[in-house]
């Protein structure tokens, strides 16, 4: 099971959508793929119509488990509306875990050992991590084999950037399994100057981190997340869509424009 990782250090970026489309187009390519939601905001729970606070087993059952069973694991996975696509639910609680947990030894390769048991039954793995660094970050990195980091165009997500650019060098420092990884600027606007110019300010200033191209402003992103339906389930003839499919070409046939390494930052 081949595991990506959506992540940035900042909130309203586009995580949540570039994870659930991606995970989506994976599924309609015939792929089996989980959608691992390791936010305590649990958006992409609620995107499937789940109530994390109405689930009796999530992801912090799994991470509280001193020891964890297959059986446990599988419990927690739940459908989604589009067949080869289940998802590991979130829960609020996940934001104790620094807390409580953080300094235990061996917690953050907590997430790893909980995919382990369930990697026969899928292709990929999608984790969708929350806006901080912290320990649920550290466990999504750490099963990293490509890292996906969406990066709004506009002025102060540049400033996000920079900062996960950092944890990146600092979490894969000396590091053999270092993943590939890619910014990919979204919600990109071409009538708005703002728009253009951050995205030549990215451009600029992270020119060997930069996908080839942007996923544009897309109402029907929003549209697809009230139906509780991928967005590419949800329409035919959306422009984000068909920029998401050409990022999975992408990263799938290796030309990611330019495809880093982390050990390069």
């Amino acid at each position: 099971m081949k595991s990506w990782v959506v992540a940035n250090q900042k909130g309203g970026v586009g995580k949540t959508t570039t994870a659930v489309t991606l995970a989506g187009l994976l599924a309609e390519e015939g792929q089996r793929v989980l959608l691992v939601d390791l936010d305590p905001h649990a958006s992409a729970t609620h995107y499937f119509d789940y109530e994390p606070d109405d689930l009796k087993m999530n992801l912090f059952n799994c991470f509280m488990a001193e020891v964890i069973e297959s059986l446990m694991v599988e419990e927690c996975i739940l459908p989604s509306q589009l067949d080869g696509l289940d998802l590991l639910p979130s829960s609020l609680a996940l934001a104790t875990l620094d807390k409580n947990l953080g300094a235990r030894q061996g917690m953050g390769l907590k997430l790893k050992t909980i995919l382990s048991h369930v990697e026969h039954r899928y292709d990929y793995a999608i984790i969708d991590c929350p806006p901080l660094l912290g320990v649920l970050m550290i466990n999504a990195l750490a099963t990293c084999q490509q890292l996906i980091i969406p990066v709004q165009t506009e002025y102060l997500a540049i400033k996000g950037l920079e900062r996960m650019l950092k944890t990146i060098s600092m979490v894969y420092k000396k590091s053999l399994s270092a993943p590939a990884f890619v910014v990919v600027p979204t919600m990109f606007d071409r009538r708005t100057k703002a728009s253009v110019k951050s995205l030549r300010m990215m451009r600029n200033e992270f020119p060997n981190f930069m996908w080839r191209t942007v996923i544009p402003i897309d109402t029907q992103f929003r549209d697809a997340s009230q139906a509780h339906q991928v967005p590419s389930q949800y329409t035919l003839d959306s422009k984000g869509v068909d920029a998401y499919r050409q990022l999975l070409r992408d990263i799938l046939k290796d030309k990611v424009n330019p495809l880093m390494s982390a050990q390069a930052v």
